[in-house]
């Protein structure tokens, strides 16, 4: 099957295929495989089983510096049907659906509106309100085969067989073998740790064989040689420290793109070569438009990088993270072409967070359980331990990103030239990330957050430098926090009692004690956790506890994460968390999530 489908490709890319009757407009044909870095045989990946996607390469344009704007499907999906960065909308969060602006339009609503047939085959999961009318077709069934005679079409196929749930359930009977595969020196080399990525392999093999398929029915419909082939995939993964977290592994994105010999020109390349060009997912939604010739709106925020519209690129390329399903988080990062910099906001939380989902991959908590025994090195041990502020690779000497340069003096001027270019991307791409999850899901019931953050309301200089010194963990802006816990800004009183809870500054026990009683919940939960950390447990813990009986899912998904972390002196709430508890919770249901971790592992 192999062979044939890759001589069927290089048909596909040799000889011209017989056109069907149709304008001269492109087809547009984005085959998406889900949670994969560049493990390819094309990328340098030796163990990988990909020729189908190794034949497309040598006949297309592969670059070698393409990245998702978030390491998980919702959010960076978020980004591509909206050419819009998720920390600007609102939407970075994993799983919510608070709106964007109405000027915002899903990328194929463009096309449709142009002439084009568009189907989406068949994952949405848009991390924002759906709009009504942008598809054609979006099923399990959806297909380009459907539009009228001659009609361009915007078809997308999106793989899953390479999701992360394929390792929930052990295979048996591998193609790779488990001793033989390359493991990174951030994973132990447990059987689970090793049985696990010989089966991703495996999938990465299986999603190969479907994309020559899906190659060979548009070569068979007479439509290769007026057909633009984008194939990418939608984030890092797919083990634990990849898919989730800020790094090449969770970042790091294939694409190959093939220009039948017609549109040629629309590239500044050329096919069967490879280019070192900075490339977003920012920039793919512009880059559609300028393929198919409609002009690019104002709102887009990356710059199309084919076609006649096509801008230089980029100097960097922007990445965040926040809250993942139950776990609350916060980073930013900045690439360029050597080093990738990373801006952690709540250092205090280990990268290693319990999330449900990602615990149902056998490799977890095989890691976890060798953590325990004391049995990993440094690196291994790492991702079970509390973040830096500040971290800094150099891609090259580095591309696992297990050597932070921060404290390199050699380094002194890149890291302060990314760290500036961090802050500038968040001042001028207007982040309201900053912004608790609490608040921001009560704002976003009247408001799209993008509209919110240029009403002149939200202060971000002042809520940036706060975050930042609050995160600095440097006991020289405790004075300023303490001040800043009676600010007229819920925001940045949050970030003042988050920034004593990282430094346990006791000199903040009267401020902290005083704003208990703050009009925010937020504000609340997080003055309660840092009132725990100084000895203030009783008053910490009776607050927390409260904080499950209230309305906002947002606040009580904080307060269960500020009592896991707590730990079993937090057993006053469990009667509490077991209200939460659903028996099938919905996708939204986070707090039921975290609340069944907090009882599972402290109600004993």
């Amino acid at each position: 099957m192999k062979r044939i489908l890759i001589s069927i490709f290089f048909a596909f890319c040799l000889i011209p295929a017989k056109s069907q009757s149709q304008s001269e407009k492109p087809n547009i044909l984005w085959i998406v495989s889900e949670d994969n870095i560049p493990m390819l045989g094309a990328y340098g990946d030796t163990f990988a089983t990909t020729p189908n996607l190794d034949a497309f390469a040598k006949e297309s344009i592969l670059y070698k510096n393409a990245f998702s704007t978030a390491p998980v499907c919702a959010p960076s999906r978020n980004t591509l049907i909206t050419g819009m960065y998720p920390p600007s909308n609102g939407t970075e969060h994993m799983r919510s659906v608070y709106p964007v602006p109405d000027y915002v339009k899903f990328l194929p609503k463009y096309l449709r509106e142009a002439g084009y047939y568009t189907t989406n085959n068949a994952k949405k999961d848009y991390n924002t309100t759906d709009q009504e009318d942008p598809w054609d077709e979006s099923s399990t069934k959806a297909t380009y085969k459907n539009r009228k005679p001659g009609q361009p079409f915007f078809a997308v196929f999106n793989l899953n067989v390479s999701h992360e749930s394929s390792l929930f359930v052990p295979v048996e009977k591998l193609r790779h073998d488990p001793e033989k595969v390359p493991l990174p020196p951030y994973h132990p080399a447990t059987p689970e740790m090793k049985h696990d990525w010989a089966q991703y392999y495996d999938k990465i093999e299986d999603m190969d064989g479907q994309f020559g398929q899906l190659l060979k029915e548009l070569n068979e419909a007479g439509l290769a040689e007026n057909t633009i082939v984008f194939y990418y995939g939608d984030n890092g993964g797919v083990l634990a420290r990849s898919k989730r977290y800020m790094y090449e592994s969770g970042l790091h994105v294939p694409l190959i793109i093939h220009l039948p010999k017609k549109y040629e020109n629309l590239a500044s390349v050329k096919q069967g070569t490879q280019t070192d060009r900075l490339v977003t997912f920012l920039d793919f939604a512009p880059t559609i438009l300028s393929l198919v010739g409609i002009k690019i709106p104002d709102y887009m925020q990356g710059e199309a990088f084919l076609g006649k519209q096509q801008k230089p690129e980029h100097q960097y390329a922007y990445g965040f993270r926040g809250r993942m399903d139950e776990r609350i988080d916060m980073s930013r990062s900045v690439r360029d072409k050597r080093f990738r910099y990373i801006r952690n906001y709540l250092p205090h939380k280990i990268y290693g967070q319990y999330l449900e989902y990602l615990w149902k991959a056998p490799s977890v908590q095989s890691w976890l359980d060798q953590y325990k025994s004391g049995k990993l090195n440094a690196i291994q041990s790492k991702f079970w331990q509390e973040k830096p502020a500040e971290e800094l690779f150099d891609i090259q000497a580095d591309p696992h990103n297990v050597k932070s340069l921060v404290d390199d003096p050699k380094y002194a001027s890149d890291l302060k030239r990314l760290r500036k270019a961090n802050e500038d991307w968040i001042l001028k791409s207007v982040d309201v990330g900053f912004i608790p999850e609490a608040i921001l899901s009560e704002i976003a019931t009247t408001t799209p957050l993008r509209d919110y953050s240029k009403s002149g309301k939200y202060n971000l200089k002042l809520i940036l430098e706060t975050a930042d010194h609050a995160s600095s963990r440097n006991p020289a802006y405790s004075n300023e926090l303490i001040s800043k816990l009676s600010d007229s800004n819920p925001t940045v009183r949050y970030w003042a009692a988050t920034g004593l809870l990282i430094l346990k500054a006791k000199s903040g026990k009267d401020a902290l004690i005083k704003a208990i009683a703050d009009s925010e919940a937020a504000v609340r939960i997080a003055v309660s956790e840092a009132l725990y950390q100084i000895g203030e447990k009783d008053l910490a813990i009776t607050t927390l506890t409260n904080e499950l009986k209230g309305n906002n899912l947002a606040a009580r998904v904080q307060a269960l994460n500020a009592l896991s972390n707590i730990g079993t002196d937090s057993a006053p709430a469990l009667e509490n968390a077991k209200l939460l508890i659903k028996e099938t919770p919905g996708m939204f249901d986070y707090d039921s999530r975290a609340a069944k971790d907090f009882v599972g592992r402290f109600g004993k």
